[in-house]
């Protein structure tokens, strides 16, 4: 808004100031017409300062994505030396053997005649069969549920697995015997050749309960054997034994942690409970519970007499009425009477049989 009427004294300094910034040394030039600076009233309202800046975008959590080659490019720097570090990273897990040569390692079973619980696995995977034990692998939920559930005593490792069946009386095998680095990596014809390979070694050695550790195993190792096509399978005791045997067949959840349906260990324990309780139901260590009969009688005048003492006796402690006992007997039977009738009202806003059982107290202590 321009000012109309005076003109404001800076305005005049800077007139002056600017007329001097724009004197040519050429006096044959035009002289240049600069802009007139006027004293502006600042605005009723200025916006924050904030609301001006640019917000800076979210930041998508999790690992960045990697770069995509644009046309007419390859990576092929880039994928050597990815493959490099992954390379790298298994020869430090396997301490400088290549994953072909833990893949020629077997893993030996644990296994004894009679034992009352055979784990089975489908088969060996890179750790185990480079360390040589079962179930080695940290996030694995096996020693975690075995200790849980009360099967062990005392929390184990895979360095102890040698030492089950004849601690424990728990055993491990596998399906297959070739190590992979996963499951999938086994061909339907070996797991076929495993389920027949597993069914020998059952009846051979002849474990109480044949505890299978994965639904996957059991779906292949029930056709194979049964020549039944599992549906709807549900964890627990099944209903399917060994042929020529006593071996009751158990399935349990894998104790894999990629297990999508319990993946946490306490999921899983409750399935380790069962299995020990149906070892001990089978062993015959479980107590069995008989019933005890026991003689009970009830005389209804005996509990009256009873309620009627109790009642008195309570009534008898009562402020409200040794406040009656200095009094003379004249005043007596009044004072008491207005206290009945105190308390009397104080009952009727109770509940009916509040009031019925409170009327029939007072009656008793006043003999009425």
């Amino acid at each position: 808004r321009y000012q109309s009427s005076q003109q404001h004294p800076e305005a005049q300094h800077v007139m002056s100031y600017h007329n001097m910034g724009h004197c040519t040394e050429d006096p044959r030039d035009e002289p240049v017409m600069t802009e007139l600076s006027v004293h502006r009233e600042p605005p009723l309202y200025q916006e924050p300062f904030y609301q001006n800046l640019v917000t800076p975008k979210k930041k998508k959590r999790g690992r960045p994505p990697k770069h995509q080659a644009e046309e007419g490019e390859t990576h092929e720097e880039e994928d050597e030396a990815e493959a490099a570090k992954k390379a790298k990273r298994v020869l430090n897990r396997f301490n400088g053997m290549s994953v072909a040569e833990v893949m020629a390692k077997t893993l030996p079973d644990v296994i004894t005649y009679n034992l009352d619980i055979l784990i089975i696995g489908i088969n060996p995977g890179l750790l185990s069969a480079f360390k040589g034990h079962h179930y080695p692998n940290p996030g694995n939920h096996f020693w975690k549920c075995l200790f849980l559930s009360g099967l062990t005593d005392q929390q184990l490792n895979y360095m102890h697995d040698q030492s089950l069946p004849e601690k424990y009386s728990i055993g491990f095998t596998n399906m297959v015997e070739r190590t992979t680095p996963g499951s999938k990596d086994l061909s339907s014809k070996e797991i076929r050749e495993g389920g027949r390979q597993l069914l020998d070694k059952l009846q051979k050695y002849k474990p109480l309960i044949a505890a299978f550790n994965g639904k996957g195993i059991y779906e292949i190792f029930c056709k194979e054997t049964f020549g039944v096509k599992a549906k709807n399978l549900e964890f627990g005791l099944q209903p399917y034994k060994i042929p020529e045997t006593e071996t009751v067949c158990y399935l349990m959840p894998s104790s894999s942690p990629r297990c999508a349906q319990f993946p946490r260990a306490q999921d899983k324990v409750h399935f380790y409970i069962k299995l020990k309780e149906l070892r001990d139901q089978m062993k015959g260590l479980v107590p069995s519970h008989e019933v005890v009969e026991t003689e009970y009688s009830f005389d209804l005048q005996l509990a009256k007499e009873d309620a009627k003492r109790i009642a008195i006796k309570e009534e008898q402690v009562d402020p409200e009425y040794e406040s009656c006992s200095g009094l003379p007997n004249e005043y007596k039977s009044l004072h008491c009477a207005a206290k009945v009738c105190s308390i009397r009202t104080r009952f009727k806003s109770e509940e009916p049989h509040v009031y019925i059982k409170a009327e029939c107290l007072l009656n008793v202590f006043l003999n009425v």
